[in-house]
């Protein structure tokens, strides 16, 4: 894996190294208090429902709250959009601090439903400005930086999250968590490049699109600009087909507190393995399917693939460490193909629409994976966890054979 390209983009473009450090100190927060939470929610509840029902509540939140994003992204100012999301979740993220006990742990549900609305109108916005932030040629290391910005965090921030809630209590992490959207506030409002394109002439078909501002009118805008296109509609798609399996994460809690015993360590433990599978797939994966279409969706497929397998061999773990093995291994897949459908979709959009699709995609993947969680925090309480496990992987391997038989026409064409 050669650095040198990803260490010269650092270097040279500012504007882009500011958005890098802004969605890593972010990001890092977000997972001191994820682990937090969810050792606090297992430990007032002793049921993987309720810490099942908190990751419900976040993508949830998310999910509703991203139609209305992509519209906001597309009309109005992209920087300030972000700089006003992150400023807003600094108060919210502080709330967690009054989540004491099982009476007062609803404080907590709430609070992460409002994080959601925040990281709904930052992420989607990030990933349809990027390719304004650098030049073309520069769009994939961009982009693998800022996916592995989500997996760095949260193998670093978990694993961090862990140690920090267990040695010095939970609230020390949730202030952390405050403090790095106001960090990341003050990074994106650093940034002078312009985070849109040079509007197109009015009597583009693009340009007449993006005037239709509701809800309903977004997504049909993306839904029509997707159809006819099957490389475009499987992109679309893929991270929607992993989160049909992804509902499995909710059981790394269950695995590391109960399983294995080791409380908010062991959570932070696993939750580190999947951040450092995500952090390093996108690197790996460049460097063996190239950026063709072709090649993405032929990644994407690979990674589908790698995910299952990796999953399904969790439950057999005898200790701890061979089940981070595990989970890092299922995440090497789930990195890959988020970094490399994001490049394409990236690639594929024009700027006037490049919110809405964001949005879309990113509120499918949320919806999914929330029905995904209930149905994991549902199994996790009437079965065993390794039931469970196996029963999310079967899940997630019929999906992923549905997608490739879809996308089986990009590829054939070469």
């Amino acid at each position: 894996m050669r650095l040198h390209p990803y260490l010269t983009l650092l270097r040279r473009n500012g504007a882009f190294s500011r958005l890098f450090a802004a969605q890593l100190i972010s990001f890092a927060g977000d997972w001191f208090a994820t682990v937090a939470v969810l050792g606090l929610a297992l430990e007032v509840s002793g049921s993987p429902a309720v810490a099942s029902l908190f990751l419900v509540v976040q993508t949830g939140a998310f999910a509703l709250a991203s139609p209305i994003a992509g519209v906001l992204a597309d009309r109005f100012d992209r920087r300030w959009l972000m700089v006003g999301a992150d400023l807003a979740r600094v108060p919210v993220a502080l709330a967690f601090l009054f989540a004491r006990d099982a009476d007062t742990l609803w404080i907590a549900f709430a609070a992460a439903a409002l994080l959601s609305v925040g990281a709904a109108l930052f992420e989607p916005t990030s990933s349809a400005s990027l390719p304004n932030l650098v030049d073309e040629a520069e769009l994939p290391e961009a982009n693998i930086l800022i996916g592995s910005s989500w997996g760095t965090m949260l193998a670093v921030g978990a694993a961090l999250g862990g140690v920090v809630a267990a040695v010095f209590g939970r609230d020390v992490a949730f202030v952390v968590n405050a403090a790095s959207f106001a960090v990341s506030a003050a990074l994106v409002m650093g940034i002078r490049r312009s985070f849109r394109e040079t509007p197109r002439q009015p009597g583009s078909s693009v340009a007449a699109g993006a005037g239709r501002t509701g809800v309903v009118a977004s997504m049909l805008t993306v839904v029509r600009f997707a159809r006819g296109n099957r490389t475009l509609a499987a992109l679309l798609l893929a991270k929607t087909t992993f989160g049909v399996g992804s509902g499995v994460i909710v059981l790394l809690a269950v695995f590391g507190s109960t399983v294995f015993g080791a409380g908010d360590v062991g959570i932070g433990v696993l939750f580190a393995a999947r951040g450092l599978g995500a952090l390093l797939g996108p690197f790996v994966v460049r460097g063996i399917v190239g950026t063709s279409e072709r090649g993405l969706i032929l990644g994407i497929a690979a990674s589908f693939a790698i995910f299952a397998v990796c999953y399904a061999l969790l439950p057999l773990a005898p200790i701890l460490p061979l089940a981070a093995v595990a989970v890092f291994g299922g995440h090497l897949g789930g990195g890959a193909q988020w970094t490399l459908s994001t490049f394409g979709l990236q690639r594929a959009t024009p700027d006037a629409i490049r919110g809405r699709v964001f949005s879309f995609d990113y509120g499918l993947v949320t919806l999914t994976l929330t029905l995904s969680i209930l149905v994991a925090g549902a199994l996790a309480e009437r079965y065993t966890p390794a039931i469970a496990t196996w029963s999310m992987v079967g899940l997630a391997a019929v999906a992923a054979s549905g997608w490739i038989v879809f996308a089986r026409p990009v590829w054939r064409q070469g």
